[in-house]
């Protein structure tokens, strides 16, 4: 092991740059089955520490139900009582609001919406028959069941039952404790706790208003995306007026499968090229505007450069102007017609007879528009990183560059060996950032091209499912805009967007996971300290 691991290093130290980052990118990929084996192997462990900390659970409430006394017995069923009744008031007070809490929310609504959860209701609404003041007769509605309330008001249900449950064993924990330290003259107090609120545990204290936003504002949203996935949430079946239902992996199915009714299914062929695109639409829109940006920045930072002030005055001030104008701007000069700017400054000076296609020529898997696009997006994102980079350069120590003129080093080479490592070391969480931003970059699509242009379908030897020409998804839609054509269009087609949304999360977690896993700011970083 110690000689293929040495072998491996001298490997890796023989090759240059780019054949190093090749060469990290295969090792991930090759790693993948023997780290795979590595953590089937560690399953055993895994589960035996697991299974012990169980049992220590276990052992814990038995000593408290067997050994405690009626306070302590009392607390299995009325939260915080052995606390409160042991100079514990605050905590146990606390614990017994919860209680409360639960009791109310499972009474009202939680135990409903749980019994309703295998079938997502039975009964959506009934229409009746009224009488206004004219005699006249209204229909008008009355409803029941909601799909979707049900839904959320069990995955709330389910997340409260976990916290309940999380508390009960640690108040009767701390009411042992308690009992049994009581007999050796050890008590805990209120003034003992506010101290470890607002010392001991003050990083708990602080995080549990951010972790509060995170559960309701992201977590529970992803569940439920996840979640709605596998029913078949459209238009057809729209809360309230109508119920939803369970349909299973459908949905995941109408994705990837590739036969249809005898023949081939276009779905599948949109969704990869969609998916492709997505991918190198972020790639080039990260690293176009990073090394055009930083290259930029090194050109104004160059010692007989005049006017320095005034170029990054003119670059900064294209993002005094909001995006999404600019955006709305240029796919105006870029338009389809002889009137749009550039077709018309173009047909004058006789370059083109007929106006062009910018945004909406279909030619090569939409290449004209997906270039213009990518173009676009750097002139548009190029000042932001000219920003980042020009403070990091200046932090660089001239004493490196010196050295390297000395030795005789081109300018190319003091850019390869100095400037470039020192600023992907530093940059590299935000080139990762900017990177997933790009994949979920909607803005810039929508406002250019709509996701334009239209795929095409050869309706004779394939089917064409309704989800793809309902939602009008186009050549230069991502995946992001795909999944707001689908929510927005007049079928709300939610099952199979989130079904992408879910492909999307795990496209965005293998990016961050291979690239965080290979970067330079993680594996190296002491390396520039």
């Amino acid at each position: 092991m110690a000689q293929e691991t040495m072998q491996n290093n001298l490997e890796y130290l023989s090759l240059n740059k780019l054949g190093r980052i090749g060469y990290k990118i295969s090792h991930f990929f090759t790693g993948i089955p023997k780290k795979a084996n590595k953590k089937i192997h560690d399953v055993p462990i895994k589960v035996r520490k697991k299974g012990l900390a169980f049992n220590n659970i276990f052992r814990t409430l038995i000593r408290a139900f067997a050994r405690g006394d009626f306070k302590t017995r009392l607390s299995f069923i009325l939260m915080g009582f052995g606390l409160v009744t042991r100079h514990q008031v605050i905590r146990g007070a606390l614990y017994f609001l919860y209680e409360a809490f639960f009791i109310l929310f499972m009474v009202l609504i939680g135990g409903n919406a749980l019994s309703m959860l295998p079938t997502l209701g039975s009964l959506s609404s009934v229409w009746f028959t009224v009488y206004d003041k004219d005699g006249l007769d209204i229909q008008q509605p009355a409803y029941f069941d909601n799909s979707f309330t049900i839904l959320l008001y069990s995955i709330l249900a389910f997340v409260f039952i976990g916290i309940l449950i999380f508390l009960w064993y640690n108040q009767i924990r701390d009411s042992i404790n308690l009992q049994e330290r009581s007999y050796i003259g050890k008590y805990a107090s209120d003034k003992q706790t506010l101290k470890n609120v607002l010392d001991k545990s003050y990083d708990k204290t602080l995080l549990f208003i951010p972790i509060g936003g995170l559960t309701i504002f992201t977590i529970i949203p992803i569940v439920m995306m996840i979640v709605i996935a596998f029913t078949n949430y459209d238009y057809f079946h729209i809360s309230p007026s109508k119920l939803f239902d369970w349909v299973g992996f459908y949905n995941l199915g109408q994705v990837f499968s590739s036969t249809g009714a005898g023949q081939g299914t276009a779905f599948l062929r949109v969704f990869i090229q969609v998916l492709l695109w997505t991918i190198i639409w972020a790639f080039f829109a990260t690293f176009s505007n990073y090394f055009l940006g930083m290259i930029i920045a090194m050109i104004i930072n160059i010692k007989g450069i005049k006017l320095k002030k005034l170029w990054r005055t003119v670059l900064i001030s294209t993002i005094a102007v909001p995006q999404f104008i600019s955006l709305m701007l240029i796919s105006f000069m870029f338009g389809n017609s002889s009137f749009a700017p550039i077709n018309a400054i173009l047909m004058n000076l006789g370059w083109t007879e007929s106006p062009i296609a910018w945004l909406s020529d279909s030619a090569f898997n939409a290449l004209l528009p997906k270039v213009v696009i990518i173009l676009v997006n750097t002139w548009v994102g190029v000042p932001y990183t000219m920003l980042i980079c020009t403070g990091l350069l200046m932090n660089i120590p001239e004493d490196l560059y010196e050295s390297a003129r000395i030795d005789g080093a081109s300018p190319a080479k003091m850019y390869m060996k100095i400037t470039l490592p020192y600023m992907l070391f530093v940059t590299g969480p935000y080139l990762l950032s900017q990177f997933i931003g790009n994949i979920n970059n909607f803005n810039v699509i929508y406002l250019l091209s709509s996701g334009g242009p239209a795929f095409i379908y050869d309706t004779a030897h394939e089917t064409v499912p309704a989800a793809l020409t309902t939602s009008g998804v186009g050549q230069t839609d991502l995946l992001i805009t795909w999944i707001y054509k689908l929510t927005t269009n007049q079928y709300y087609d939610y099952g199979l967007a989130s079904v992408l949304g879910i492909l999307v999360f795990v496209l965005v977690a293998f990016f961050s996971l291979l690239f965080y896993n290979n970067s330079n700011s993680v594996n190296n970083e002491e390396e520039f300290q």
